[in-house]
C-alpha cells in the first residue's frame, strides 16, 4: 500500500520561508556589524597614532620651555640687556 504524501500547509510554508528569511537577516547584519567594528578599529588606531606623534612634540616643547626658564638662560639674558644679578636686591617674603 502506497503512501500518500500530504502536501505542507499554509502555516508550515509561512514558518519556512520567516525561518529562512530571519537567517538571512542574521547573517548579513552580521557581516555589516564586524565591518562596522573594523572601521571603528581602524580610526581608533589613526587617533592613537595622532596622539602619541602630538604627546612627542608636547615633550620636546616642554623641554624647550624649561631650558628657556632655567636660571642661566635668565642670567644670560639679563647680561645683554645690561643687567645684573645682585643677591643683596632679592627680598624673601614668607607668611
Amino acid at each position: 500500500m502506497a503512501r500518500k504524501r500530504r502536501g505542507k500547509t499554509k502555516f508550515e510554508k509561512m514558518m519556512i520561508t520567516l525561518t529562512v528569511t530571519t537567517a538571512f537577516c542574521v547573517f548579513v547584519s552580521l557581516f555589516f556589524f564586524k565591518a562596522q567594528l573594523s572601521s571603528a578599529n581602524i580610526e581608533v588606531e589613526k587617533l592613537k597614532k595622532n596622539v602619541s606623534s602630538q604627546q612627542k612634540v608636547n615633550e620636546s616643547l616642554t623641554m624647550k620651555v624649561n631650558e628657556l626658564v632655567s636660571l642661566e638662560n635668565m642670567q644670560l639674558v639679563a647680561a645683554e640687556e645690561g643687567l645684573e644679578y645682585n643677591n643683596n636686591n632679592v627680598i624673601v617674603i614668607q607668611k
